[in-house]
């Protein structure tokens, strides 16, 4: 167990975060204790606080920067929450989806901070998996540092999510070598866990009437790699973003040429987007829940149980059989 610092450890990252519209939330992250016995672990968000919880179990407090049912994208964090991170054991956060997260980090936890971009290997916007893997020197500087749009929404893969896991449970054992065997154990659980999973999704995704999904924003890139599906973002990225009356137009269209009979819609962001496009074309609204936060409102209790409703809500959405 690695030697904890005489300076206590803020208990808690209970100041406010504010979500992009402003407005203020609690932070819905576990509550640290400060078990001195036990690893003080900070995620930047959801997906990553489930990792970090899975792969460190009883060894470690988990807390998240990001509140239940705040968009992660624009999370802001208070000065108090940006001191805290500095008597962390480790900061867990994917460089470039928060940009809040990433000055907070540099500038409090340096050297005790694990960015899992790499672990996550990115895709481009719009690259396919065999595109990525036959230009991905095309894309990296001198620095290893990819150009163009990258797509942060790595674990609506469960392999890349897998790898992650992986990633974060060599590091914890790096920082307590002590629990190495554990960390190692937990992943490979994970793992297999997340490999069921993926099955699942290719099975239960095979075969459909329609491959072609249109979704709120660019969440889904990743699964409709991985599962040979068309997944068109009625906005970028960034999810408050609003589309334009042209934009809604040209996905309208596509909508009608393409015989679309499903819009998915996001639980953490309001439904007019999808529903102005269901209007216009006849098309109904399904939810289709890129897991950046698990709310009462989420169809399940945790990214697996999350992830199946998705299962489910596509199978339904695009005509499986």
């Amino acid at each position: 167990m690695p030697i904890r610092s005489p300076l206590p450890v803020l208990a808690t990252l209970t100041a406010l975060v504010l979500g992009a519209c402003g407005q203020p939330a609690d932070t819905g992250g576990a509550a640290a204790t400060e078990d001195p016995a036990r690893l003080q672990l900070v995620a930047s968000f959801y997906p990553l606080e489930y990792v970090l919880g899975r792969v460190a179990g009883d060894r470690a407090e988990v807390t998240t920067l990001t509140a239940a049912g705040v968009d992660p994208h624009d999370v802001e964090l208070t000065p108090r929450t940006v001191g805290t991170l500095a008597g962390a054991d480790l900061v867990v956060h994917a460089t470039g989806l928060q940009p809040a997260v990433d000055d907070a980090v540099a500038a409090q936890a340096p050297d005790t901070s694990f960015d899992v971009v790499p672990a996550a290997d990115l895709l481009v916007l719009g690259e396919s998996e065999e595109e990525h893997g036959a230009h991905a020197d095309e894309h990296e500087d001198e620095h290893g540092h990819g150009h163009g749009a990258e797509d942060p929404h790595f674990w609506l893969d469960p392999q890349r999510y897998a790898d992650v896991a992986d990633a974060v449970a060599d590091r914890l054992a790096e920082v307590d070598p002590e629990g190495a065997e554990t960390y190692l154990g937990n992943a490979a659980d994970l793992r297999a866990d997340l490999e069921a999973l993926d099955t699942e999704l290719a099975e239960g995704l095979a075969g459909c009437r329609t491959r072609d999904v249109v979704t709120t924003h660019e969440a889904f890139g990743y699964l409709g790699a991985r599962y040979d599906l068309d997944v068109v973002g009625i906005t970028g990225i960034s999810p408050e973003s609003e589309p334009s009356p042209a934009r809604l137009a040209e996905v309208a269209d596509l909508v009608a040429d393409l015989g679309i009979g499903t819009i998915y819609a996001e639980p953490l962001l309001p439904g007019g987007i999808a529903e102005t496009v269901a209007r216009e074309t006849g098309a109904r609204v399904l939810e289709l829940d890129p897991v950046e936060g698990i709310t009462e409102a989420s169809a399940g209790e945790d990214y697996l149980e999350v992830m199946r409703a998705n299962l489910a809500a596509l199978r339904t959405g695009q005509g499986c059989p």
